[in-house]
């Protein structure tokens, strides 16, 4: 009998290759949903991308209530929690991504815990690692780094949300830490399963579309979904991953360079693509009308190399290239027709 495992966020664009892959792999797959009525475009999305959805099904589960937590992680060998609030504009309160992220990963961890669960794959971020540090900050980084949650810090509310849940989950697990294993991934990019292009595909969108007409010298720390997707599912069972965290870039971007490549690949974009590069000092004033390039203004300039070898060991092979990863994306919204 297949071991089951309860995913969560599984109407996201990890989440739809995270539950492909485990299908793959032979795995029964319980998927969260916060609204069940999506749960047919879920089955459609997998099947639409040749997956077998025999070894599918779903539960209804909510980051803020505690219904039903308990009884979805029942017979489950694993758990991975992927579900978390992700914005593009930084809202007012930043409670309102901080407390859900928070509060998610909590009733997460008590019920897989509860429940025997044998290990728990979270989904954190490089924002947990990376940011806040302004462009003097290291030149290396990697697992065991973390970036400066204190409210006196420079995160923006999403970084902090994602820095302070994955530290919510290490204090829960402190004496089994064995339990748990972190992916941290980048910019997320890669094919599409549905015509939701999701925060990643929207900034390539605006590509598309000619709508970043000057480049800022902020960095794409990047990473394919189909890796980070296999990174998760090997984490479940690796015996060394359990109590680390896996950094997950296998290839950065200026937003120029990013441009870049999508010329280089798609040539028939070419002339939308950023030609001018803006130098900081110009965005740092832009940035005083602009809230959204406010909260990343702290990032301009800063390019650390990062270490992902734990992720690559468990990837088991050569990570998918950088090009190859922007081409399925760029491709996959030009055949949806969402550009």
């Amino acid at each position: 009998m297949a071991d089951t495992v309860l995913l969560t966020g599984i109407t996201g664009f990890l989440g739809g290759h995270l539950a492909r892959e485990l299908l793959t792999q032979g795995y029964h797959v319980r998927g969260s949903l916060r609204n069940p009525a999506r749960a047919d475009a879920v089955r459609q999305a997998l099947t639409g991308a040749g997956t077998d959805i025999s070894r599918l099904d779903f539960v209804t589960l909510d980051l803020m209530r505690d219904e039903g937590w308990a009884k979805a992680a029942e017979g489950a060998r694993f758990v991975i929690h992927s579900a978390s609030p992700f914005v593009t504009t930084m809202p007012k309160d930043p409670d309102d991504l901080i407390r859900p992220a928070v509060r998610g990963t909590e009733r997460a961890l008590t019920a897989a815990m509860a429940a025997g669960v044998e290990r728990v794959v979270m989904t954190s971020s490089t924002a947990a690692i990376v940011y806040g540090r302004g462009r003097n900050g290291p030149k290396q980084l990697g697992p065991e780094d973390w970036s400066d949650s204190s409210p006196a810090g420079k995160l923006t509310a999403y970084t902090r949300s994602k820095t302070l849940a994955e530290l919510r989950a290490w204090e829960m697990v402190k004496s089994q830490e064995n339990r748990l294993a972190v992916v941290n991934p980048g910019f997320i990019i890669g094919p599409l399963l549905d015509d939701d292009p999701g925060t990643s595909g929207a900034l390539v969108q605006r590509f598309l579309r000619g709508q970043v007409p000057i480049a800022p010298n902020l960095v794409l720390a990047c990473v394919d979904v189909r890796d980070v997707a296999r990174i998760h599912v090997a984490a479940m069972t690796a015996p060394e991953a359990g109590g680390r965290r896996h950094l997950s870039v296998f290839g950065d971007a200026t937003i120029k360079e990013f441009g870049q490549i999508i010329a280089r690949v798609r040539p028939e974009f070419a002339r939308k693509m950023p030609k001018i590069g803006a130098p900081d000092w110009f965005i740092r004033l832009y940035a005083l009308f602009d809230g959204d390039m406010r909260a990343n203004v702290s990032e301009l300039s800063y390019r650390p190399v990062l270490d992902s070898s734990r992720a690559k060991a468990l990837l088991g092979r050569a990570p998918l290239r950088l090009d190859e990863s922007v081409g399925a994306m760029v491709d996959s919204l030009v055949s949806r027709g969402l550009v």
